[in-house]
C-alpha cells in the first residue's frame, strides 16, 4: 500500500521514495508519493522520478483495478527498477491549478444547495453537475458574485478526520449523488473552508489550497441543462 503523502500535505512537491514494483504495462509504484491518482473530478499529477541515473516523466497518476497507486510513464520512458530508491517531483504548475480548480468546486457545490451528479477540473476552472429542480436554477450574475465574495474573503482550508461510524451517522455531509468518499481505513478525511466549516463541510479525498484567495476573480460563464436530473455549472478564471 503507497502512503499518499498528498492527504496530509497538498503542498509537499516532492519525496524520496522507494519502488515497490513495476507493472506488465510499465506502471510505477512506490511505497509513498507526493502524487495525487486521479479520482472525483480531479486529474492525476504530472512529474518527474529521478534516481541515480536515470529520469523518468511521468504523464499521470492513476488507481488501477487492485486500489493501488500507479505513476504511468510518458510513451517511451525508461522505468526506474524495483527496490530503487529515488526522488518524486510533481509538474508543480499543473498540480497548483488543479488545486486551484478543486477549491473552487468546493466553493459552488457550497452555494448550490443541491445533489451533486457529477463534476471535472479543467485547467481554465471547471463544472458541477447539480439536480437542481424547475424554477431553482440560480442567477449566472448573482452566483459569480458570491464566488468572488468567498473568494475575496481568503477564508482557510483546513481538514480533520472523522471515522467511518461518524460519517454514517450525518449522511448530509455526502453531497455526491454517484461517488462516494474514499473509505476503507476506518475515517473519512473531512475539507472544512472557514472557521469550522461554516462555508462548506464535506468529505473529500483531493488536494485543495490552505485558503480561498488564491483561486483568484472567476466567473459563473454557462448554465446547462444536460439532462433530466443534471444542471451544468460552468465556472472559470478571469
Amino acid at each position: 500500500m503507497t502512503t499518499p503523502l498528498f492527504r496530509a500535505d497538498a503542498y509537499a512537491r516532492d519525496c524520496t521514495a522507494r519502488v515497490v514494483a513495476v507493472t506488465p504495462e510499465g506502471g510505477i509504484i512506490l511505497d509513498q508519493t507526493v502524487f495525487y491518482p486521479t479520482s472525483g473530478g480531479q486529474p492525476g499529477d504530472k512529474g518527474w522520478l529521478d534516481w541515480d541515473g536515470g529520469r523518468c516523466l511521468i504523464a499521470t497518476t492513476i488507481h488501477d483495478a487492485e486500489k493501488r497507486i500507479v505513476h504511468v510513464p510518458a510513451a517511451g520512458e525508461v522505468t526506474p527498477p524495483a527496490g530503487a530508491t529515488l526522488t518524486a517531483r510533481l509538474d508543480w504548475d499543473s498540480r497548483f491549478i488543479n488545486m486551484r480548480c478543486h477549491t473552487l468546486m468546493h466553493l459552488l457545490c457550497s452555494q448550490v444547495p443541491f445533489p451533486v451528479t457529477g463534476s471535472a477540473i479543467t485547467p481554465d476552472g471547471g463544472r458541477i453537475d447539480f439536480d437542481i429542480p424547475e424554477g431553482l436554477i440560480p442567477d449566472k450574475q448573482a452566483l459569480t458574485d458570491r464566488l468572488n465574495a468567498l473568494v475575496a474573503a481568503d477564508h482557510a482550508v483546513t481538514t480533520r478526520w472523522i471515522s467511518d461510524a461518524e460519517l454514517d451517522a450525518s449522511p448530509e455531509l455526502v453531497r455526491t449523488m454517484f461517488v462516494k468518499p474514499p473509505r476503507g481505513a476506518g475515517q473519512v478525511r473531512l475539507v472544512l473552508i472557514g472557521t469550522d466549516g461554516e462555508v462548506d463541510l464535506q468529505p473529500c479525498g483531493g488536494t485543495h489550497l490552505s485558503s480561498t484567495a488564491p483561486i483568484g476573480p472567476v466567473a459563473v460563464t454557462k448554465i446547462e441543462n444536460k439532462g433530466k436530473i443534471n444542471r451544468r455549472i460552468r465556472v472559470s478564471f478571469v
